[in-house]
């Protein structure tokens, strides 16, 4: 990429840094949950209009949105992603533009990322003459319950897709940085429900009953020995139960109880070994406790690994824009991703943007929290990265 063209992507992400504040928080005003994103949808697509855009497709896996950018010579088709859906937290950071749907929240910076990849659009389409090949632009739903990129691979969201690029905010890295993995970046996200069903009866008359309270307990402190003493201190997982709901007066001993957690680990192999280690767990302790246990094991997303050749050439994108000294290795963490599952097809690379204050003296409130904030000045930076790793890998023509 040419230090000419690299200069006129920086300024013209700044150019718009204004339109894209102010379509990030007329989509944070007004969130919409999984599979109901149609007000956000149709901002996009009144965004996009006008664009010269060569295929632009409506209602794909929910109320996502692939849109396709043709260059002026062939070549490979690179597809660039952002996620739309908000979360169920009701909001409290007492911003201007805070939410105004009761019980949601962009907690997690959906809105953020569909303005960047916006922005990127708006970036690529005023040089389409740049490129030698073509990029798709897939604006999907549903990431927080890991449906939506299922769903859009299903109705041909990666068709002829080559390589995929994407990213996610992060407040507890200061705006202008960014963080990049090699492998595996992201845990897998499995999850389980489990009814424990005993004997009711009488608070005060146990031996009349079985008590699945009490087996229930016992599994919960024994599903933990399936990775603390089941798996090697170097292959990470965690097994947590996030919700117990038994009984309903503190003098009856109830028929059952419902369990529910998840599953998270770094390796494919060990994901595939879970269902069955939770199952021995779980049937052989309330067998202990002559109590049955009913599993029902879901699986949701694999791990998120990573291309090499996609992250060296994300890095390089970054290096353009934001400079080497802004960009970190950054640690992987167990939290799940449903762009995954577009990894699993094709080669691609996800990144971290951070979206956290510049000095140490505002404090960040992570992702999922109800008074999490994002800094703006991430939003002309994610468009300028995303639009520089399309022209770095389509080329350029003079």
């Amino acid at each position: 990429m040419t230090e000419e063209l690299l200069g006129s992507l920086r300024a013209s992400a700044a150019a718009i840094e204004g339109e894209l504040v102010a379509l990030r928080r007329k989509l944070h005003a007004y969130p919409e949950l999984s599979f109901e994103e149609e007000r956000t949808s149709a901002a996009v697509a009144e965004w996009l209009d006008g664009l010269g855009l060569d295929i632009v497709r409506r209602g794909v896996g929910g109320h996502g949105i692939v849109a396709d950018l043709a260059g002026t010579r062939p070549g490979p088709r690179i597809a660039l992603r952002a996620d739309m859906d908000a979360l169920p937290i009701q909001e409290e950071s007492s911003l201007p533009y805070a939410s105004q749907v009761p019980g949601v929240m962009h907690a997690c910076g959906h809105d953020a990322h569909t303005a960047m990849l916006c922005g990127a659009v708006r970036l690529l389409a005023n040089r389409r003459d740049r490129l030698a090949g073509s990029v798709r632009f897939l604006f999907q739903s549903a990431e927080e319950i890991n449906a939506g990129a299922k769903a859009m691979i299903e109705q041909g969201a990666l068709d002829g897709v080559d390589e995929i690029y994407g990213l996610h905010n992060l407040p507890t890295l200061p705006a202008s940085q960014a963080g990049t993995r090699f492998g595996a970046l992201m845990g897998s996200v499995d999850q389980f429900e489990l009814t424990v069903t005993g004997r009711g009866g009488h608070g005060a008359l146990p031996e009349q009953c079985v008590d699945p309270v009490v087996a229930a307990s016992a599994i919960v402190m024994a599903l933990q020995t399936a990775v603390s003493r089941e798996l090697s201190p170097f292959s990470p997982a965690v097994v947590t139960v996030g919700s117990v709901h038994g009984g309903a007066s503190y003098n009856v001993i109830p028929e059952r109880v419902e369990l529910a957690g998840t599953v998270r680990t770094f390796s494919a192999d060990i994901q595939e070994q879970m269902p069955e280690r939770l199952r021995r767990l779980i049937e052989r302790t309330a067998q202990a406790y002559q109590c049955e246990a009913e599993l029902r094991y879901i699986r949701h997303v694999p791990v998120l690994v990573n291309d090499d050749a996609c992250v060296r050439h994300a890095e390089a994108a970054i290096d353009a824009v934001l400079g080497r000294a802004n960009r970190i290795e950054t640690p992987p963490v167990l939290a799940g991703e449903d762009f995954s599952v577009y990894l699993q097809r094709v080669p691609g690379c996800f990144f971290w943007l951070g979206s956290g204050p510049k000095t140490g003296a505002e404090r960040a409130y992570g992702l999922h929290h109800p008074r999490y904030t994002l800094n703006e000045d991430c939003l002309p930076d994610g468009a300028a990265v995303l639009a520089a790793i399309a022209l770095g890998r389509l080329g350029v023509s003079s």
